[in-house]
């Protein structure tokens, strides 16, 4: 079993032969850590891996351009794994050769996500609930390519029936190079709290093989408490990077026993142009709609006025985008505004819904 050091150790960690020069993760968020934002995160500093988006492995198989966007990257896109969902074994498994063949360094298995459109199918979270059918398919994904394969899940479908655990046991024996467990089951969705002896669990549960934390993470402090906490190997931010894109700076801040450095008022605008400039490098003039989804966050990060992240919802070229940067130049700090990472859209109501 894997035991506590005494102190937390922040070396480059080694995933499956990959050297990752950060413990600190960015987790796949649907609609969100697409190439453009992982590639402006990384110029922040402090980033090791980065998913993509969830991919549907049948999709990506037939040459889908929607799919194909979502894989998209660049050499300075580095290191990265795609995450893939099927619950269609041969699918699974040719988009994982698929990628190989592809140059793609990593495939990361979706056995959390908790979308009726995803278990539906079979993938996601319902993955969990037929222990011996899991293992098969990983086991099979893992003997049909040589790159590093690893997979993301939660505690369990529900409180009755955690099989985590049970599944990191058996996904070592299988090769599997990483688990990344977000600590809530299917059942919560994303309401309650993360537990974080759930995680300390799936991490007494195997013997060597890195086990990344993930949920509920908004702060440096977060972040290091989940570490202490559970042992986890390693921590993976999803929605509180949305929030504060500098989170994995200010981690390598306090892990080299520097002050935590919030960034200028100069440097969040030059971010939010760079993340636009990115996008606009792969999508084109499209763009202008699809950064419209940014606007909440960009408003709480930057303390825009309502009228002007208002229009960062709506705007329709580059030269209105340019217009309304110049007005925040102006009037950024006008609001101060501490909401919750609500922002980031999650699904409502009970999760038999979603």
């Amino acid at each position: 079993m894997q035991t506590a050091p005494s102190q937390l150790d922040h070396s480059p960690l080694a995933i499956g032969g990959r050297v990752m020069p950060s413990r600190y993760c960015l987790a796949p968020l649907a609609g969100y850590t697409h190439l453009a934002f992982r590639r402006v995160v990384r110029g922040l500093g402090g980033l090791g891996l980065a998913t993509t988006d969830l991919v549907q492995a049948t999709l990506l198989l037939s040459v889908r351009s929607k799919s194909r966007e979502l894989i998209e990257t660049s050499p300075d896109d580095v290191p990265l794994s795609v995450q893939i969902f099927s619950g269609i074994r041969a699918d699974l498994i040719a988009a994982a050769k698929w990628l190989e063949d592809h140059g793609y360094q990593g495939v990361d298995i979706n056995m959390g996500c908790p979308m009726a459109k995803v278990n539906g199918q079979g993938g996601g979270a319902r993955l969990m609930c037929d222990t011996g059918g899991a293992c098969q398919l990983v086991g099979d994904v893992v003997n049909a390519v040589s790159i590093p394969v690893t997979v993301k899940m939660r505690l369990g479908w529900d409180r009755e029936n955690l099989t985590a655990p049970a599944l990191s046991r058996e996904f070592e024996q299988l090769g599997v190079a990483a688990i990344t467990i977000h600590g809530r089951t299917r059942q919560q969705g994303f309401q309650g709290t993360v537990s974080l002896d759930g995680i300390r669990q799936v991490v007494e549960a195997v013997d060597t093989i890195p086990v990344i934390g993930n949920g509920d993470v908004r702060t440096a402090t977060d972040a290091l408490t989940m570490r202490k906490q559970t042992d986890c190997t390693a921590v993976a931010i999803g929605r509180g990077a949305l929030l504060d894109p500098w989170i994995f700076r200010r981690i390598e801040d306090r892990t080299a026993g520097r002050e935590e450095q919030d960034p200028t008022r100069e440097e969040r605008i030059q971010f939010l142009k760079r993340h636009f400039q990115m996008m606009m490098q792969q999508h084109g003039d499209y763009s202008c709609i699809l950064f419209r989804k940014f606007a909440g966050w960009y408003g709480l990060t930057l303390g825009i006025p309502d009228d002007l992240e208002d229009r960062l919802r709506r705007f329709e070229t580059v030269d209105e985008f340019d217009e309304i940067v110049s007005q925040i130049r102006l009037r950024q700090g006008e609001r101060e505004s501490q909401l919750p990472t609500a922002l980031i859209k999650v699904p409502n109501g009970p999760v038999e819904r979603w």
